[in-house]
């Protein structure tokens, strides 16, 4: 048998039929593309247009923190000026030792909490301990310290708190004219320091010619023919527009002792000298400081500190 090669006759190619998907399969796909469009479209929903964006930072910076000043019910009609926590003083300014702490908190004592006693009976307890002479040279004048038993408050401690008030450094013996020194209750004296209950403050104060009232109350503390009288409510929960301003209690309690004892050394009412200074320890601080700064003392720097007459 002759060799060779064998050839298969060619093939007839047929197109190729088109596949089709089985029905189920189709719907699956639709329903798939259908579920993506609608999850795109509920995002872009959501999200908050260029104008929303716009509008929502300037109604941000179109409402800045409240700065609406405290009213005192009790005190003049009208909101109290709100001024920073910086006391104006000659040196930094210290706790009184009888003054309440924080316990080691950086935050300071603004007022003490607890119901104060309102009335007592008018009788008085002395700090019977002689002070050193405060101040190094003038006219030496001596003072007692008297607490009314129903404040609940240590004559010794009151007695303490007067005279670091009035040792300064900024107190009135830094000019040089004057020397203090606290006496026992039954030792010559040219004036007394009380710390009284409102009402009889107000009774004390009224004997002396001197309305402290305000709203009806007792509020304020006054200078009577020598009688220095700290009102119980001032030296326990100080003022509101301090209070509000962060200024310690103890600030407040030096700036009163200084205020009082200023008018039985025979100086009278100032003003606020200019918005921002400090304000004269003759300022009515009790009642306003309008536009000044809290200022417990009367010499700053050396130098003896007032604004204008009232």
């Amino acid at each position: 048998m002759p060799r060779f090669l064998s050839r298969r006759a060619p093939r007839t190619s047929l197109p190729a039929a088109p596949r089709t998907r089985p029905a189920g399969r189709r719907w699956r796909t639709v329903l798939s593309l259908v579920a993506l469009a609608v999850c795109v479209l509920a995002g872009l929903a959501g999200q908050p247009s260029a104008g929303q964006v716009q509008r929502s930072a300037a109604m941000d910076q179109s409402a800045p923190p409240s700065t609406t000043a405290p009213t005192d019910p009790s005190g003049p009609a009208g909101a109290f000026g709100l001024f920073g926590p910086t006391v104006a003083s000659s040196g930094p300014v210290s706790p009184h030792p009888t003054a309440p702490t924080s316990g080691g908190s950086a935050s300071p004592v603004l007022r003490l909490p607890g119901p104060v006693p309102s009335a007592g009976r008018g009788g008085f307890r002395y700090d019977d301990r002689a002070g050193e002479v405060l101040g190094t040279s003038g006219r030496l004048r001596r003072y007692r310290v008297a607490v009314e038993p129903e404040t609940g408050e240590d004559a010794s401690a009151f007695g303490a708190a007067v005279q670091e008030a009035l040792a300064g450094p900024g107190s009135w013996v830094d000019g040089g004219r004057l020397r203090l020194q606290r006496v026992p209750g039954g030792a010559a004296y040219d004036f007394t320091v009380h710390l009284a209950t409102a009402r009889t403050a107000g009774r004390m104060c009224a004997a002396g010619g001197v309305d402290i009232r305000v709203g009806g109350r007792p509020y304020t503390s006054c200078r009577a023919p020598g009688k220095v009288i700290i009102n119980l409510d001032r030296w326990r929960n100080s003022v509101p527009h301090f209070v509000s301003g962060g200024v310690p209690l103890s600030v407040y309690r030096t700036y009163v002792v200084n205020h009082e004892v200023g008018h039985e050394l025979g100086y009278h009412h100032e003003r606020c000298p200019k918005p921002g200074r400090p304000a004269p320890v003759m300022m009515q601080q009790t009642l306003f400081l309008r536009g000044c700064v809290a200022n417990p003392q009367p010499y700053l720097d050396g130098r003896r500190y007032s604004g204008p007459p009232l």
